[in-house]
């Protein structure tokens, strides 16, 4: 049963004396009256930050109850089970079936999730929060081992917006941002992590945690299980300059029992009395199909060599997983097996479990990085599978047909999408399994710091940047030997790395305009103003737009989907007529339109970086958004040069 529901004996006579009892004409109707009013349902309505909710309905269909401004309801019913809905304006309707007992009546509490939008976005204070992958998996089950645990991280700022003035970054000394759950447009919330997984059972032999069920391995906790308000409270990282929440338990499965790898969390800041500034609705994307069954259930190509004894469990995924234990085990002399559930990472380790940051254990040490093992081995296993980069122009393989997606999720999942995915895959940034597994020293300038050139790829470091391909600008061009091929835009390379480079190390641009920063990934970079890259851009893998529930926060900034551009979603006054904006830009707008050409007549030559050494406009100068200036009508994704009302420039 959800989270949320507290199944407890009530005193007959407490809810007698809340509903009143009943009379009847004879023994019999006196007898069934007395049942009756002592039988029954009663609780508490809450939202999921634990706020009681006042005036919101709790029925069986025929009979109803309204909660009081203290949130507690009373509804007399017959024993037996009953399925009740709770519902209030504002909030998803929630839905229990519960067993009344003949005699005294069962306690039924709720925690309804907000529907209504965020604190009006228009006031002075913005939170910008994402999640710092695009992606978390976690397995489905860690009965047999365990690759990843439920583990999500969102790191977020809270901006103060400024009369006159530049916008303020504020911290932790200044505001507190916590998270709660939120329903998305279809309805679905994800407000607990208790009854979706058997993590818990197997936390403290697999990561030596004895954690209480719904509580994550860095303290924190999903809102309807949180024992306190510490448990959804973001924390201070000194070392990112953000608001930073490690380990949000969460799972792809939705507090009515169905698979949404995309949920929903609300960021909002509070200032030190608690009042609510912002808040902003985040997706926390997460998906359990990883799955091995593929190759390694049993009779397939992986688990059908004579003289093994594969599984026979019914459970498709847990007989792969056994399977992969009993492979390593003929291959390797180990005893995984009987030793079962197992940690991969306690050998061969992982910097995504290295919660301290400390490095390889002595045992790691020993062998090759999780990584290496995964994608090195598989690498020469993948025959018949897509395994390169979508050459220009090119068609997409379907999820089925593409090597990452046997084994990252997937066919349903899609976890690479967004702004590139219609053009580009995995491979076309990361190059192939081998390259991935470190198979090949990386060349000069493919490590992110520059200490591991000539060494094997170090796995969740030594990753593609946007300035691999993002290496042009319309003046300024990247020139390499050994280019990439550019992409039909002729201003953005197709691949990040050189053609025929079998390490596909990340290229670095002359062209800086769209660099991070140095030494760093994008999902650690900061730009303009001190914002994370992602928070205008969005997560990796998925850079804005992306599905509907990844497009909910930018849209909620600034009230359209993509990558944030409206300088008004920061500064309350226009900011000055100028190129001093992201990567160069100029503000938006009528104003702008208005006031152009005192900047272009001052230096024509600066419009052409992005608006075209022919002033025609290029995709650097597309509109964001469809919008009326000066009464034409410019539609999104339009390039916009002079010709649009002028002559020329």
């Amino acid at each position: 049963m959800r989270r949320g529901i507290i199944l407890a004996a009530v005193a007959a006579g407490a809810f007698a004396s809340a509903c009143g009892g009943g009379s009847g004409a004879d023994a019999a109707s006196a007898a069934d009256a007395a049942r009756n009013a002592a039988t029954g349902v009663a609780g508490t309505v809450r939202d999921t930050a634990g706020a009681p909710i006042a005036g919101a309905v709790v029925s069986d269909g025929q009979r109803s109850a309204t909660s009081a401004s203290d949130g507690s309801y009373a509804l007399a019913e017959r024993a037996g089970t009953v399925t009740l809905t709770a519902s209030r304006t504002g909030y998803a309707t929630a839905t229990q079936t519960v067993g009344v007992p003949k005699r005294g009546s069962v306690q039924v509490d709720w925690a309804l999730a907000p529907t209504a939008p965020p604190p009006p976005s228009g006031g002075a204070y913005r939170v910008f929060a994402n999640n710092d992958l695009g992606m978390h998996c976690v397995d489905r089950s860690f009965a047999v081992f365990s690759i990843l645990p439920p583990y999500n991280v969102v790191n977020a700022q809270v901006v103060a917006l400024q009369a006159s003035g530049k916008p303020v970054l504020l911290d932790a000394s200044q505001v507190d941002l916590r998270y709660a759950a939120i329903a998305d447009a279809t309805g679905s919330v994800n407000s607990t992590s208790k009854g979706k997984t058997d993590f818990w059972t197997y936390a403290a032999a697999l990561y030596g945690a004895a954690l209480p069920e719904g509580a994550g391995l860095m303290g924190l906790w999903m809102p309807a299980d949180a024992p306190d308000a510490s448990g959804t409270t973001l924390s201070w990282d000194a070392g990112l300059g953000l608001f930073h929440a490690p380990g949000i338990p969460i799972l792809p499965i939705d507090d009515a029992g169905r698979t949404n790898p995309y949920p929903l969390l609300r960021f909002s800041a509070y200032d030190k009395a608690g009042t609510t500034l912002a808040a902003t609705d985040v997706v926390l994307p997460v998906s359990d199909e990883t799955s091995c069954q593929n190759c390694h259930a049993t009779g397939k190509v992986a688990a059908s060599e004579a003289g093994i004894a594969w599984s026979a469990d019914p459970d498709l995924e847990a007989q792969a997983r056994q399977n992969v234990l009993a492979l390593h085990d003929a291959e390797h002399g180990t005893a995984l097996r009987q030793q079962a559930p197992v940690l991969c990472a306690s050998c061969h380790y992982s910097p995504a479990l290295d919660l301290a940051g400390a490095g390889p254990s002595p045992q790691q040490a020993l062998h090759p990085t999780m990584s290496s093992v995964m994608h090195g081995f598989h690498a020469d296993k993948v025959a018949g599978l897509w395994d390169a980069p979508v050459p220009v122009g090119g068609t997409i393989p379907p999820a089925a047909q593409q090597a990452c997606y046997q084994c990252h999720p997937g066919a349903q999942t899609q976890c690479l999408r967004g702004a590139m995915s219609s053009k580009l895959a995995c491979q076309n940034c990361h190059g192939d399994m081998a390259a991935v597994g470190g198979a090949f020293p990386l060349l000069a300038g493919g490590s992110v710091d520059g200490t591991g050139d000539g060494a094997p790829r170090r796995p969740w470091k030594d990753e593609p940047r946007c300035q691999s391909c993002h290496a042009n600008d319309a003046v300024s061009k990247t020139t390499l030997a050994s280019a990439p091929p550019l992409a039909a835009d002729g201003l953005r390379f197709n691949e990040a790395f050189r053609a025929g480079d079998p390490s596909a190390s990340p290229l670095l641009a002359s062209n800086r305009r769209f660099a991070e920063e140095p030494g760093k990934l994008y999902r650690h970079s900061k730009g303009h103003g001190g914002l994370a890259c992602e928070a205008c851009h969005g997560s990796t893998h998925a850079i804005w737009s992306g599905n509907a529930n990844d497009d909910v926060a930018a849209t909620q900034l600034q009230g359209h989907a993509g990558t944030i551009g409206e300088c008004s979603t920061c500064h309350l006054s226009p900011p000055t007529m100028g190129l001093g904006g992201p990567h160069g830009m100029h503000p938006v707008g009528d104003e702008w339109v208005r006031a152009h050409d005192s900047v272009a007549e001052a230096d024509l030559a600066a419009c052409q970086a992005c608006h075209g050494t022919d002033y025609r406009g290029t995709v650097l100068s597309r509109m964001f958004a469809t919008r009326t200036l000066m009464g034409r009508t410019l539609t999104a994704g339009t390039p916009v040069g002079c010709f649009h009302c002028h002559n020329g420039p």
